[in-house]
């Protein structure tokens, strides 16, 4: 497209200023930026072409450009491809008597309608159609009688072969519904589908159209019509008869045929002509309209899917007025205009200005020469290219549209249309700090001051002039809003700004809260929305973060508002408990300083503060100690417990928990029972038995130091315990001993305990003759002799008096007899059993000497399969047969460590030694090669290797090795 506009004409155009930005810039966060965009908003081009006459209508579509010209002909050229130019005369197909008046190019830019009217009387008016592929005009039948002057195309339509459903109005007010269709064998009429007069907007006056559009609403059967004369504007809304995926719009007249005229907007005014305009969003639905009168242009923004029962299609109608001129003679109303997305391009006979459709301000100016260019004509614009075109007699200029939205933020801003500001402000941080600033000031102006400060923090203005700001106005909540979102929005490198954010808002928090309790509303909804808000700021992640650098002020500042719940609530976020606890103790409120010990997974704090609570509270320190079971360590709270007083209430408390920690967590920390051992000595002396009895005789599974406790018993006078520890370190005679100054029945029980039979007995003995001396009672001695089998009753005759007469005795003399006579019966029975089995022994090795095995010659070797005869052999009586050094091989792997070594040794010494010294006769009358062989022959052949005792004792092992698994399956493969 750019191949046709390699010349630029320089028209005088003025891009009219923007009033610079009043606002100041509070920022101290931008760097200097340039607000403002100089480019002018609209730029001319002119083409390059000179028509061949000069130009009377224009048509501009898709890039498809017709021009009707003064010499009854029509210029059209693709813009795409701007060698390929035509011109076709259009005057000899219709009257002489008719003019043109007017050319229609529907948005595809295939579809030409011209319409002519009469010149005089006896002329008629005409409607000629074009097809973009044809060069023949063809007159449209049934259109003689209407003069047709505007044309409502079907956006909708997709075929270039027809036009789809249109609408036509007349210079009579009459409406008109009809398709054409190009692909006819008609030569000199269009093709009609149809043709049909659907409404009469004059009722019977010649009431002109000017302006006709027509559009569905959201892909349903619903249209919308709008209709436009020289002092009205009217709506039409309906749906329509679908048939072929094409509208029948007669139907959305009919219930306006007997209903009176309410739909339509009216302007009063002189003019013959008035103009309808509408602009497309993105996705080809209108968006906004405008309506050319005589006062202004009437703008309104579309809105057809919101109607229910209202009349109007269009919401925030308005009548923008033209720009002024004051020099003399200049037009007031303009002949045409084009709409924009915010302005509107209005067309002068002698230039073109753009009016802004929201402050309705000149926002630029573009004069023609007329003596160059001759008068303009029309402006138009191609509604599917979004391209604007003004035509003069003798040129065709083409407008670029220039960002036209760059200071569309800065109207909607004066406007106080806050959020439209932002979202065309092109995400300026620059433009959207200046927005929000306004809309700020203005918030606060109205008394909105919470909605005020969410803005606030989100510009850059002075933190100290904003703080201030809801301070002289005492706008604590406004203030604490702007701090939090000031808050959110720093970083973890601004430190400061966020500890001093934090230190101030719970400031504020505090003090309204203390503001409440004093006035007594501390039970208010106001109360708990404070105390809920307090807690949730407390718990935020930053907060969080920063309490731990600036906590001690913190903890301070509630302190001095006496502020204790949040305090304690403060110190559970941050987890510094010690201080809440601490301050529990120094006003003596020990429950509640347990209470919070408890509730805390912090058993460090038990064991620091477990020395005062024990000494002043010791049963509910104890059982606060006791609700914690395993989280804490005995041996860890010895300190608090030997801190406290040595009174039978700190003792027997601290004897419960430990007995408690022992018995239900088995606890054998010898620290841990030592002490308690102490404790039972110095309180409880039943109980130390039952622990002593518990811990059980093995010293070696006993928990407490038996030393140190048979030391404390003795410096107490513990004798019963004493025998128990001294039984327990072995020292029976020193038990027994002590035992005997007991309890009679103890020492018996001490004599029973030891393992060793030779100790019981001596043990016994003892007591024996501890009673027989002390009080030589002869039936306590008998019944000493019934317990213990091991003394008999020569052992305890030595201790009795000489006085003492044999007949007592009789009876265990004569039954102690007896037992000796039994013992002499069976030790003859086993010495005559064990001559029998030496008698054995001997008959069956002299079998052997007479025993004798037969060797083939075909006997082969039990590991080498080899002739048993080719080399010296073995032969065990089992019958299994082995070459000497097979045997050897055999036999080496499995002998212990200390007789493969001798095997070793006997066998370096045959090799080594020579015949001399093997000849050499020893000490037992054999020469020593003998003596070797005959110990070697021991060592090897003293059991057959295949079922001898080791391969008894090698029954569970597998027959092969692990390793060996892969070559065996090789092999049987």
């Amino acid at each position: 497209m750019t191949s046709i506009f390699d010349q630029y004409e320089q028209a005088s155009q003025v891009s009219q200023k923007v009033v610079p930005a009043s606002e100041q810039m509070t920022s101290s966060g931008y760097i200097n930026m340039q607000l403002e965009d100089n480019t002018p908003l609209f730029s001319k081009q002119r083409m390059n072409f000179n028509p061949s006459d000069l130009i009377t209508h224009v048509a501009v579509a898709s890039d498809y450009l017709v021009l009707a010209m003064a010499n009854g002909k029509l210029f059209r050229m693709d813009l795409k491809m701007p060698d390929q130019q035509e011109e076709i005369q259009y005057t000899k197909i219709i009257q002489p008597n008719s003019r043109l008046t007017a050319i229609f190019l529907d948005p595809l830019g295939y579809h030409l309608l011209l319409a002519f009217a009469a010149r005089n009387k006896d002329g008629s008016p005409e409607l000629v159609y074009l097809h973009r592929k044809s060069t023949k005009l063809k007159s449209v039948s049934k259109s003689r009688n209407y003069e047709v002057t505007e044309v409502g195309w079907n956006y909708e339509n997709r075929s270039t072969s027809t036009t789809g459903p249109i609408l036509l109005g007349t210079s009579q007010g009459h409406i008109l519904e009809m398709e054409l269709e190009a692909d006819s064998d008609k030569m000199f009429t269009a093709s009609q589908q149809y043709w049909r007069q659907i409404f009469d907007i004059g009722k019977g006056t010649d009431t002109p159209i000017t302006g006709i559009q027509f559009h569905r609403v959201n892909n349903t059967s619903k249209y919308f019509i709008f209709v436009t004369t020289p002092t009205r504007l009217y709506q039409f809304i309906g749906h329509a008869m679908i048939s072929d995926d094409k509208p029948s719009l007669q139907s959305i007249f009919h219930s306006y045929l007997t209903t009176p005229e309410t739909g339509f907007q009216e302007i009063p005014s002189t003019l013959k002509y008035s103009k309808l305009q509408f602009y497309f969003d993105k996705s080809n639905e209108p968006k906004t309209f405008a309506w050319l009168t005589e006062p202004g242009i009437f703008y309104g923004q579309l809105d057809p899917s919101s109607q229910q029962n209202s009349n109007s299609l269009f919401t925030q109608g308005e009548l923008i007025n033209y720009p002024t001129d004051k020099g003399a003679g200049k037009e007031s109303t303009p002949l045409s205009f084009v709409l924009t997305e915010f302005h509107a391009l209005v067309m002068y006979s002698d230039g073109v200005k753009s009016v802004s459709l929201l402050n309705q301000e000149l926002v630029y100016e573009d004069r023609y020469n007329s003596e160059v260019h001759g008068k303009l004509k029309n402006i138009v614009k191609d509604s599917v290219r979004r391209t604007i075109w003004a035509v003069t007699d003798k040129a065709v200029f083409r407008y670029k549209v220039n960002r036209e939205d760059r200071n569309v933020w800065r109207i909607y801003s004066d406007k106080e249309q806050f959020d439209l500001a932002k979202l065309y402000c092109q995400n300026n941080p620059a433009y959207i700090d200046i927005i929000n600033v306004k809309q700020a000031d203005l918030l606060f102006t109205k008394g909105d001051y919470e909605k005020s400060a969410e803005i606030f923090a989100e510009t850059q203005s002075s933190f100290e002039t904003i703080c201030l700001k809801f301070l002289e106005v005492h706008q604590i909540n406004a203030l604490k809003v702007y701090l939090s979102k000031r808050l959110d929005a720093l970083t973890d490198d601004d430190k400061t700004l966020i500890s001093m954010i934090v230190i101030w808002m719970t400031e504020l928090y505090v003090s309204q809260l203390a503001s409440l309790r004093r006035s007594g509303k501390d039970n208010s909804q106001e109360y708990h929305q404070f105390q809920s808000d307090l807690e949730v700021f407390l718990l935020q992640p930053k907060v969080v973060q920063c309490m731990q650098h600036v906590k001690s002020v913190v903890y301070d500042l509630l302190s001095s508002y006496g502020d204790k719940q949040n305090l304690i609530k403060l110190t559970v976020i941050n987890e510094d408990y010690e201080n809440v606890v601490a301050q529990h103790i120094y006003k003596k409120s020990y429950q509640e300083a347990l209470n919070m010990l408890q509730s805390l997974k912090k058993p460090e704090l038990f064991y620091q503060f477990a020395p005062v609570l024990m000494e002043e509270t010791p049963t509910e320190t104890v059982n606060a100690l006791i609700s914690q079971g395993a989280k804490l360590s005995p041996s860890k709270l010895l300190p608090a417990f030997l801190s406290c007083e040595n009174d039978d209430k700190h003792a027997s408390e601290i004897t419960r928990y430990l007995e408690f920690m022992l018995q239900n967590f088995n606890v054998k920390d010898k620290a841990i029972h030592n002490y308690l051992f102490t404790l039972y000595v110095e309180t409880d002396k039943p109980a130390l038995m039952r622990y002593l009895s518990r811990q059980g005789r093995d010293i070696t599974m006993v928990n407490y130091d038996v030393h140190y406790a048979l030391r404390l018993c003795r410096e107490n006078g513990l004798s019963e315990a004493c025998v128990t520890l001294s039984a327990l370190l072995g020292l029976w005679e020193a038990a027994l001993e002590l035992s005997l100054q007991v309890d009679i029945s103890l020492a018996k029980s001490v004599a029973a305990m030891p393992e060793d039979v030779s100790l019981q007995k001596r043990l016994w003995l003892s007591v024996a003759e501890h009673i027989i001396t002390k009080n030589q009672d002869i039936k306590e001695a008998m019944q000493l002799l019934e317990e213990c089998s091991l003394i008999k009753i020569e052992d305890i005759l030595p201790f009795f008096s000489d006085v003492t007469t044999i007949d007592h005795f009789s009876e265990p003399i004569c039954q102690s007899l007896e037992e000796y006579n039994n013992q002499i019966e069976e030790l003859k029975l086993e010495m005559e059993d064990a001559t029998k089995s030496a008698e054995c022994v001997r008959n069956e090795i002299q079998s052997f000497r007479n025993r004798s095995v037969l060797v083939s010659v075909t006997d082969v070797c039990c590991v080498c399969d080899i002739a048993l005869l080719l080399r010296p052999f073995y032969l065990f009586p089992c019958a299994h047969r082995f070459h000497t050094d097979c045997l050897l091989a055999q036999a080496q792997p499995i002998l212990a460590p200390a007789r493969r070594n001798k095997l070793t040794d006997l066998q370096r010494q045959l090799a080594v030694l020579s015949n001399v010294e093997l000849s050499t006769v020893t000490s037992s009358g054999l020469p020593l090669r003998e003596v070797l062989r005959s110990e070697i022959d021991d060592i090897v052949a003293s059991e057959c290797v295949l079922c001898g005792e080791h391969m008894i004792a090698s029954i569970d092992q597998p027959f092969i090795a692990d390793q060996d698994w892969d070559r065996v399956m090789k092999e049987w493969e």
